[in-house]
């Protein structure tokens, strides 16, 4: 078991995005660098695994989460959110080369919030949407692992109602350091159509989807696809050919505490279960997966929601969405099984 660090998680310090604007800014890149530097110097003999940015292309879906960017009335959204992530991907880029030629024992990734794009029908038009959405997901690690923009960015930040991306000389240099491996979360695949406005949207998933009709939904809307999983990895991995890392895998429920307080949450062993088995086709397939991590251990405030009812832990947590609750902790019953499962490099699984 190895530690694993990811460098930024949702959680740019609100004095840089009310001093800055956040990544808008392109002074972040030197103030991220000069963190991630601090970072290396003080945790590189203890860590060996590093992820510059959690799930960058959240920036394109909830920009203040994301990346911390506030709008001003009437500016291009879309414009300043695309320049953002371009100042984020350079930073990512020095980040690379930094840790490369301070700590050369350690290996750094990327992230992306993954999840398949299947078209809703088989009609030409759905196909292609599913390939639009699939590219502006998957852009961020087209530059991340290749080292340079792919050929369709024009015409997809065109679509956007977005000019040119602004970049100073030098970056498609720095573009160039490349990461070592990919890494991505996955808890749900996605559904695209032509006419998404019509139809009947997918209500809980972060990324905006038609509702797959053959597949069950968690109680938040998200839909529960063991095998989109599978095809995720085998798609990463065709198109990236390095080694992938699933960093997030977990489900969002309404946890009930019997009266014997215990909390018998067998539909999170079954969702374990299932995505893990489908883990373990995709490496089977050939897909070289280095590490696998639940979320999460413990209860804690849901991003895509802020509720705390939306419990991902294996550990419960007396906590409320009003703030109220002794935060006393109580396992679940899938902690007991995770603990067997991990203790078995995931062979078990009963």
């Amino acid at each position: 078991m190895e530690v694993l660090v990811t460098l930024a998680h949702f959680d740019v310090p609100m004095g840089l995005v009310t001093g800055y604007g956040s990544w808008r800014s392109r002074e972040m890149i030197t103030f991220f660098t000069r963190y991630a530097k601090t970072c290396f110097e003080e945790f590189g003999d203890l860590v060996k695994y590093w992820i510059t940015f959690n799930e960058i292309n959240i920036i394109l879906h909830s920009p203040f989460s994301g990346a911390g960017l506030a709008f001003q009335p009437g500016e291009n959204q879309k414009q300043v959110t695309y320049q953002a992530a371009h100042h984020v991907l350079v930073a990512s880029a020095l980040t690379v080369k930094m840790i490369h030629e301070m700590l050369p024992a350690a290996q750094v990734g990327c992230m992306i919030a993954g999840g398949s794009f299947y078209p809703y029908t088989s009609k030409p038009e759905d196909v292609w949407q599913s390939m639009l959405d699939d590219h502006d997901n998957t852009f961020f690690i087209d530059v991340q692992a290749r080292g340079y923009y792919p050929s369709y960015m024009k015409s997809l930040l065109a679509s956007k109602g977005v000019d040119a991306i602004e970049m100073a000389n030098g970056d498609e240099e720095i573009l160039k350091n490349t990461v070592d491996f990919v890494s991505f979360s996955y808890y749900a695949s996605r559904t695209s159509a032509h006419n998404l406005d019509e139809l009947t949207a997918n209500e809980g998933n972060v990324v905006k989807s038609a509702k797959n009709p053959y597949l069950p939904t968690s109680k938040w809307g998200w839909v529960i696809d063991p095998l989109g999983l599978r095809i995720t990895m085998n798609q990463l991995y065709d198109r990236y050919q390095k080694p992938l890392f699933l960093v997030e895998n977990g489900l969002g429920a309404e946890d009930t505490v019997a009266a014997d307080g215990s909390i018998n949450d067998d539909y999170r062993i079954d969702y374990f279960r299932e995505h893990i088995k489908a883990m373990a086709d995709g490496m089977a397939d050939g897909v070289p997966l280095m590490g696998y991590i639940a979320w999460g251990v413990i209860d804690l405030v849901a991003a895509s929601t802020g509720q705390m009812t939306k419990r991902y832990g294996m550990v419960y947590v007396d906590k409320n969405n009003d703030g109220s609750g002794s935060l006393k902790r109580s396992k679940k019953k899938s902690f007991d099984w995770y603990k067997q499962v991990i203790a078995s490099n995931g062979t078990v699984l009963s």
